[in-house]
């Protein structure tokens, strides 16, 4: 009776310092968010591996047109000893295996402006989308909170365009529409 009553006990504690000791998705995120920041400060690659997708994209536009940069080709660019940028978390917020997120990344003259896409794969929350923009320094970023826009009717129309009803509800699907 008292080796169940211990192994019972050792179980619980067990279990809650597992449960204790598990990351929530608000500090993988920011994980996730520093790793990228931090690695690329620093020129540490391995940080920089940990925070993005291999899949990930990173895209910009110069001169109307898009450029699109491979996150290995990205990473081996770093160079050897970081980017020296003073960096920021401007904004981030996640819902089921989604995220999204807002970093700044200042240097002597400009700076970048990150929006970041993210995805919860296998446990592990990484960046699948970089979409950047250099800007000035006294640039800020401009977002609304929520429930400041208008709620949506689903028929949005361009100048006097008519406005066509739906057509009949699809099946519901996971690919995003």
């Amino acid at each position: 009776m008292k080796f169940n009553t211990l192994l019972l006990a050792f179980i619980g504690v067990m279990g809650f310092a597992a449960e204790a000791s598990a990351q929530t998705d608000d500090e993988a995120i920011k994980a996730t968010l520093y790793n990228y920041l931090d690695g690329g400060a620093t020129g540490d690659s391995a940080r920089l591996n940990r925070a993005f997708h291999p899949a990930a994209n990173l895209r910009s536009q110069s001169n109307g047109r898009i450029s699109e940069i491979p996150v290995k080709k990205f990473i081996a660019s770093v160079p050897a000893g970081g980017a020296k940028w003073k960096s920021n978390v401007v904004s981030y917020s996640f819902a089921g295996t989604a995220g999204t997120a807002v970093t700044e990344e200042e240097f002597e003259n400009f700076k970048y402006v990150d929006f970041l896409n993210l995805l919860k794969i296998n446990g592990e929350w990484k960046i699948v989308s970089r979409v950047f923009s250099k800007v000035d320094k006294t640039i800020a970023v401009t977002s609304s909170s929520s429930g400041a826009a208008a709620p949506s009717t689903g028929n949005l129309k361009a100048g006097n365009a008519p406005v066509k009803k739906p057509a009949a509800k699809p099946k519901p699907s996971d690919d995003g529409w």
